[in-house]
C-alpha cells in the first residue's frame, strides 16, 4: 500500500484502494497523542496545520494537499472525506518507511533524492512561469501573426456523381453536355451516399480527397464539370465544381487556448536561456563510455 512520494503512477493505486477502506486504515494507524489535532470542520486552517506526528516528524494538511494535488484527474472525484482520510494514511505510512532509509548509508537513494530535490525545485519554477497572466494584447499580437503567416491555400466545394464503370460515366457526361441537370442526375445515377443530396460534397481542402480526385477538381473553374471520367478505388466520378475560396485561418476564439499555451511554452523557454546565462557551468573533460549508465557496479564504492 505503500507509493514512492514523487511515484503518482503507482500513487493512484494505492490512494484508489485507501480511499475504499479509510475507516479500517484509520484504525490501523493512529497519530501519536502529542500531535495537534486537526482544525474542526469549518474553522480556519493552513497548510502548517498538523495532522499527525510520526517519530518527531509533523505531517501537515500542505502535505496532504501537495498530494491531492498531484493525482490524475480521475482521482479528484473522490469525496474529500475519503480522500482525505487515505492520503493522510498513506502519508503515515510512508513517513514510517522512509525513518528506516539512510541516504547516507545508500548512494542510490541519496541520488535519487538529489535528482527528486532539483526536479521539484524546476517545476515550481516553471509552474510559477505559467501561472502569470497572458495579456490580451500578447494574444493578439500573436494571433495577428499567425494570421499573416497563414498559407494560401485553396478549398473547394464540388459535387459528383459515382458509377461503376467509365461507360456510365461517359453516358453521364454526354447528358450534362445535352443541358441535363447534374443533381437530377446525380439523384438518379450515383451509385455513392452524396446521390441523395444531388451529389454535393460541401467544402473540402488538400488532401482532404483521394488524389486522382482532388488533381481533377484543382483543373476545373466554378460552374465546370470534367468531360474525363476520373477513376478512383471507389469507382468512375464526373465531377463539378461549385466554387472555390482561399481557405480561411480560424478565428481567435478558436485558437485562444493554443496561442496562450504558445506564449506561456516561450517564456519558459526564455526563463531557461537566462538561467543557464546565469549560471556557472562547469562540463568535466571526462571520458565516459555512455553504457555506464546502465552499469549497477558504478554505485559500488
Amino acid at each position: 500500500m505503500i507509493f514512492p512520494i514523487c511515484d503518482l503512477g503507482r500513487a493512484v493505486v494505492a490512494i484508489a484502494a485507501l480511499a475504499a477502506a479509510p475507516a479500517v486504515l484509520a484504525q490501523e494507524t493512529q497519530a501519536p497523542t502529542e500531535a495537534p489535532a486537526a482544525n474542526a470542520k469549518g474553522a480556519p486552517a493552513s497548510a502548517d496545520t498538523v495532522l499527525a506526528v510520526v517519530n518527531g516528524k509533523p505531517i501537515t494538511l500542505g502535505h496532504v494537499a501537495m498530494l491531492r494535488s498531484r493525482l490524475p484527474a480521475q482521482y479528484q472525484q473522490i469525496d474529500d472525506k475519503e480522500l482525505f482520510d487515505a492520503i493522510l494514511e498513506q502519508l503515515i505510512r510512508q513517513q514510517a518507511l522512509a525513518d528506516l532509509a539512510d541516504p547516507e548509508k545508500d548512494r542510490k537513494l541519496a541520488v535519487s533524492l538529489e535528482n527528486e530535490a532539483r526536479a521539484v525545485k524546476a517545476q515550481s519554477v516553471i509552474e510559477k512561469i505559467q501561472s502569470e497572466p497572458v495579456s490580451e494584447d500578447e494574444i493578439r499580437a500573436a494571433y495577428e501573426k499567425m494570421k499573416a503567416a497563414w498559407p494560401e491555400e485553396t478549398e473547394w466545394n464540388a459535387s459528383h456523381i459515382l458509377v461503376k464503370t467509365k461507360k456510365e460515366a461517359e453516358a453521364v457526361i454526354e447528358a450534362l453536355q445535352n443541358g441535363a441537370d447534374f443533381a437530377a442526375l446525380a439523384r438518379e445515377k450515383s451509385t455513392g451516399p452524396s446521390g441523395k443530396r444531388g451529389g454535393e460534397l460541401g467544402w473540402f481542402g488538400k488532401g482532404m480527397m483521394v488524389e486522382p480526385f482532388e488533381k481533377a477538381v484543382a483543373q476545373l473553374e466554378p460552374g465546370q464539370f470534367t468531360t474525363e471520367p476520373v477513376q478512383t478505388q471507389f469507382g468512375w466520378h464526373v465531377i463539378r465544381l461549385n466554387d472555390k475560396r482561399r481557405k480561411a485561418p480560424p478565428s481567435l476564439e478558436e485558437v485562444r487556448g493554443k496561442i496562450v499555451q504558445e506564449l506561456q511554452r516561450r517564456r519558459v523557454e526564455k526563463a531557461v536561456e537566462e538561467a543557464l546565462a546565469g549560471a556557472r557551468v562547469e562540463r568535466r573533460q571526462v571520458e565516459i563510455d555512455p553504457k555506464a549508465i546502465r552499469d549497477p557496479a558504478i554505485w559500488q564504492e
